[in-house]
């Protein structure tokens, strides 16, 4: 395996180090926006007067911690040429994606709308980076 990584694998590295930040501004925002979601929730319910408001925050934060921790090590792994850790990559960033846009549609606060949407394009260039074809060719050795 060659020691020169192609622009893609430098670039699907810097776009996931990229998710990891803007998830986590998502993460502090749920802790800043908690009582705008929760009333987001809340609105359209009928049970919500007799249901308790779920903690955002708390899975928020859990999540973020998990998912990031997740992301780095796999990024570690795909740098050094480990084709398995580009399958697994992706499997997370599609996770990330469709979890976006399940947010998406709920209704949340503009600033949250914004890092979401931003998000989603990150999720979406780190997936195009991971199967580029010289990303294909660095991991199967031929590069």
């Amino acid at each position: 395996m060659s020691e020169q990584r192609p622009g893609s694998v430098v670039a699907a590295i810097w776009l996931l180090g990229a998710v990891i930040v803007v998830y986590g501004l998502a993460s502090v925002l749920t802790a800043v926006f908690d009582d705008e979601l929760v009333d987001a929730w809340s609105a359209g319910r009928p049970d919500s007067d007799s249901v308790e408001p779920p903690s955002f925050v708390a899975v928020a934060v859990v999540m973020f911690i998990v998912v990031a921790s997740l992301l780095v090590v796999l990024m570690r792994f795909f740098h050094v040429g480990l084709p398995w850790a580009r399958v697994l990559l992706t499997g997370l960033v599609a996770i990330l994606a469709i979890g976006t846009l399940a947010l998406l549609v709920t209704g949340p606060p503009a600033l949250f709308v914004v890092a979401l949407a931003i998000g989603l394009v990150l999720d979406l260039a780190s997936l195009a980076m991971l199967w580029r074809r010289d990303t294909t060719a660095f991991l199967a050795g031929t590069s």
